[in-house]
């Protein structure tokens, strides 16, 4: 008697964990709209003043300051945004949507726009003013809270992550999918010790890139469930 090969893989190849997707996007959303409302409500009654942990840090940064580690923060800071950040971006969508790379690459600048919007209006509603210029290591501008970079690097990390998931295959991949929140986790850490930002700004950044992230995953399955639904019912109208 042929015995049946036991769990393995759909036909189409597809991992293990897709079908956990949808369950983790959904609570991704609210645990990440509860954090974010919950800080950004105590940093605006606090009237954007800094928190007892960014005082804390923002003084261990000033005294832990070599010109090597400033030059290091600084190199990565610059990636994180502005073209560097958009020419990544746009190599995500490129690889996410193989068969149109132009297409698939202005789709990745347009969903970064579309974190941008939310925190620039979230930033300009807070007005929360950034530790004092004269403890800059690097130049800034703009308010605080959300982090600007924090926020662009974490959404680049998300739309890198799911490029490689598309576009690589073999032994490569694992390694290629930790790199992007690696690199996002720099640049976040790097805008505290260059002195520009509070840490609640960073965490700021990271939980709205979580919210977004969780409300583009939401809208993508919700698109490829109605995509799929449409065929029988395209099917059944032909008969």
């Amino acid at each position: 008697m042929t015995s049946i090969p036991a769990a393995a893989p759909g036909a189409a190849g597809k991992p293990r964990w897709l079908p956990a997707l949808p369950v983790l996007v959904r609570s991704m959303l609210p645990a990440a709209l509860v954090a974010l409302v919950a800080l950004v409500a105590s940093v605006w009654s606090a009237h954007g003043a800094p928190l007892g942990v960014d005082e804390a840090l923002h003084r261990w940064v000033l005294e832990h300051r070599p010109r090597w580690a400033v030059a290091s923060a600084v190199a990565v800071t610059v990636t994180g945004s502005g073209v560097p950040a958009y020419l990544l971006a746009m190599l995500a969508g490129a690889m996410s949507v193989r068969t149109h790379r132009l297409r698939g690459a202005l789709a990745g600048a347009l969903a970064l726009v579309s974190v941008q919007l939310p925190r620039m209006a979230l930033a300009s509603w807070l007005a929360r003013p950034r530790p004092p210029a004269g403890e800059w290591a690097w130049s800034a501008d703009g308010y605080a809270m959300p982090s600007g970079h924090t926020t662009t690097s974490a959404a680049v990390a998300v739309l890198l992550t799911a490029g490689v998931h598309r576009a690589v295959r073999g032994r490569a991949r694992r390694p290629l999918l930790v790199i992007p929140a690696l690199w996002a986790a720099a640049v976040g850490v790097s805008r505290v010790y260059l002195g520009m930002h509070w840490p609640t700004d960073v965490l700021a950044g990271w939980l709205l890139t979580a919210l977004w992230a969780g409300l583009l995953g939401t809208v993508l399955i919700l698109l490829r469930r109605r995509k799929a639904g449409a065929v029988p019912a395209n099917e059944g109208e032909g008969t």
